[in-house]
């Protein structure tokens, strides 16, 4: 069967099959994002072969575009104003401090295990530092989970992905043979600079472009699936103009003018989240299933044990041990800090980046490929399964360190 039609038949399949199953996996393990990667795994090059896709193709790089455009711009909308200003040490922290260390902690097991070049395991470790945001969009969308901790896991999913692009081309630029003329300083400044004007500026824009509803005019106010649309154009757009000469990371630019647009027109907000959730998800689930496709066991565990070691590593040692050096100090307790140094992670933005380095045809760029895939494909499954119990029990961990503090103030004023 040709690949577009097996592909459809699949994902038709499938979506049929997770909406069947949603009442299931909201009360079990169950993960819907698992099950397609799973599913992409056994109908692509790794099981039956009946859907193939080349990795280094246009339309996967693309679609991995797509869909983080889409989930970066839907959780720049969830950023509160009122947590972004009373509640920007925790995030920082984890940008400025733990980001770094799990990148140097992986490359030191790169270097160790696997045997990279330090060039290499550099790269290899910018390439595993960021969080997702697809992967953490359960986890920040759920409202049992701590108001202070979705905030802290939201924002540093949106730019921890964006902040890690520079990094990975400045040392991509290292590994190629016309690396003699790129300066890694203005890089950097024009990539994240730009991108953040350009988001403050698409953001306030869009903001005062779109009417007001006002009660003398309702019957003539635009449709809300419109207004859901002009949003999601929004998103689109800004990436557009931020990626145009003179270019900066368009990523960071969703992002950030999403978090513009959401304070500025809390009404905008709204309507996206009530009219462009099946788009989102239909987005998120079709970019896991073209993955999963991509992957066979033997591209998996090229490596051996050294890849499984490097997947101990990336999980168990460098996020939170990173997370909890870079908490310290603060007022969170060590389950919130083990909370939020367990989800970390990894997905469409690892896969996108992974693509890039593939894509320049480097000698390692294979291998390297292959070790982000095992620890993508790795993250889907583990964290998927557990983003649920995750949630449920950092939910009943707030609860009662809630009731413990009232117990102790009512102990204080009996005294």
């Amino acid at each position: 069967m040709p690949s577009f039609q097996a592909t459809v038949a699949v994902l038709g399949g499938l979506l049929i099959l997770g909406a069947l199953l949603s009442g299931l996996a909201r009360r079990s393990f169950l993960s819907l994002t698992a099950l397609f990667v799973l599913a992409g795994f056994l109908v692509g090059d790794g099981g039956f072969q009946w859907i193939s896709f080349s990795a280094q193709s246009g339309f996967v790089k693309d679609l991995a575009y797509c869909a983080l455009i889409v989930i970066l711009f839907r959780d720049g909308l969830e950023v509160e104003s009122e947590m972004l200003q009373r509640e920007w040490r925790l995030p920082l922290r984890k940008l400025v401090v733990a980001m770094p260390i799990t990148a140097l902690i992986i490359a030191l097991a790169g270097r160790a295990l696997i045997g990279l070049s330090w060039t290499e395991a550099f790269l290899l470790g910018a390439l595993l530092s960021p969080t997702d945001p697809v992967l953490t969009s359960s986890i920040v969308t759920n409202p049992r989970v701590p108001r202070l901790v979705r905030h802290s896991l939201n924002l540093e999913s949106g730019l921890n992905d964006g902040l890690a692009l520079p990094a990975v081309l400045a040392l991509l630029a290292a590994l190629t043979v016309d690396s003699e003329n790129f300066v890694w300083w203005r890089f950097v400044v024009q990539d994240i600079g730009l991108g953040f004007l350009y988001g403050l500026a698409c953001g306030w824009i869009a903001s005062l472009l779109m009417p007001r509803d006002s009660k003398q005019s309702l019957e003539h106010s635009i449709p809300s699936h419109q207004k859901s649309l002009y949003a999601l154009g929004v998103a689109f757009g800004t990436f557009g103009v931020t990626v145009l000469a003179p270019s900066g990371n368009g990523f960071i630019a969703v992002f950030v003018a999403a978090i513009v647009l959401g304070i500025r027109r809390p009404d905008l907000r709204r309507h996206f989240e009530q009219r462009a959730d099946e788009i989102v998800e239909i987005v998120k689930l079709g970019v896991f299933l073209v993955f999963g496709s991509l992957l066979t066991l033997h591209a998996l565990f090229n490596d051996g044990w050294a890849a499984v070691g490097l997947v101990f590593v990336t999980f168990l040692i460098a996020r939170p041990l990173a997370v909890w050096i870079a908490l310290m100090g603060t007022s969170t307790d060590r389950g919130t800090r083990l909370f939020m140094g367990w989800f970390g992670p990894k997905g469409v933005a690892t896969m996108t980046f992974s693509l890039i380095v593939l894509d320049q045809g480097i000698p390692s760029g294979q291998r390297i490929f292959d070790l982000t895939a095992l620890v993508v494909f790795t993250s889907i499954i583990v964290h998927g399964l557990t983003d649920t119990p995750g949630a449920n029990w950092i939910a009943r961990h707030a609860e009662e360190a809630e009731e413990a503090g009232k117990r102790g103030e009512a102990d204080m004023s009996s005294r």
